[in-house]
């Protein structure tokens, strides 16, 4: 007759491997925690880039704004700044007003051709539209130029909120409505920003009565 003895485990024998899980559910939770400060760190960096992208935007439109200032006779020439997202700076024909004398439309032109090179060299995929101020309908009243820049979107699909976007124009009651029309809308997958520049009269525009118009400056 066979006996069999049974043997009394010890407390460290009941327990091997116990130690092993531990380790590999700590090591599973410190995976999660560095992924979820990359995630966060990925995040901030990219609203970063924006925010700086942002900045740089509103310096060219700065940039622009002065331009115009200096040029006595923008105002009367504001449809010569008129140019579409089409349009790149290699697409511009203008005159060197650097080096040779102008006329008033000729230097518009070359201020655009050198603002848009300006614009894409700054901006990743930079590209601009300026447009007349659509509420502005009347010729002779018309006194802003409206310029909307567009450059590679950084932010995540479905991330971006009216309340920050800054092509939007927010009502008296709280609604969001876009800041321009339709022809110059924000592309597609791209970030834009908004903007109006108050175009001084420094020169007044006087007709003759023959209709040839001309420029009068105090």
């Amino acid at each position: 007759m066979l006996r069999f003895k049974l043997m009394k485990l010890s407390p460290s024998h009941r327990q091997r491997g116990i130690t092993l899980i531990e380790s590999l559910v700590a090591i599973v939770i410190a995976a999660l925690g560095i992924l979820g400060i990359v995630g966060v760190q990925i995040r901030t960096l990219a609203d970063t880039q924006t925010t700086v992208r942002r900045a740089q935007a509103i310096r060219l439109i700065e940039d622009l704004g002065e331009r115009m200032r200096a040029s006595p006779n923008a105002l009367l020439n504001l449809d010569n700044y008129a140019s579409g997202f089409d349009k790149k700076a290699s697409d511009l024909a203008a005159s060197d007003c650097s080096s040779s004398k102008c006329t008033s439309a000729e230097q518009a032109a070359y201020d655009l051709k050198q603002w848009k090179t300006a614009l894409e060299q700054t901006l990743p995929g930079g590209q601009a539209s300026l447009f007349r101020a659509p509420g502005e309908t009347v010729d002779a009243n018309r006194r802003q130029l409206g310029v909307i820049i567009a450059w590679r979107e950084n932010e995540r699909e479905g991330t971006k909120d009216d309340a920050i976007d800054a092509t939007k124009v927010r009502a008296a009651d709280g609604t969001f409505s876009a800041g321009t029309d339709d022809a110059n809308a924000c592309p597609a997958e791209k970030t834009c920003h908004l903007q109006y520049i108050p175009v001084a009269a420094r020169c007044a525009p006087y007709s003759d009565g023959s209709g040839t118009v001309t420029l009068y400056c105090s």
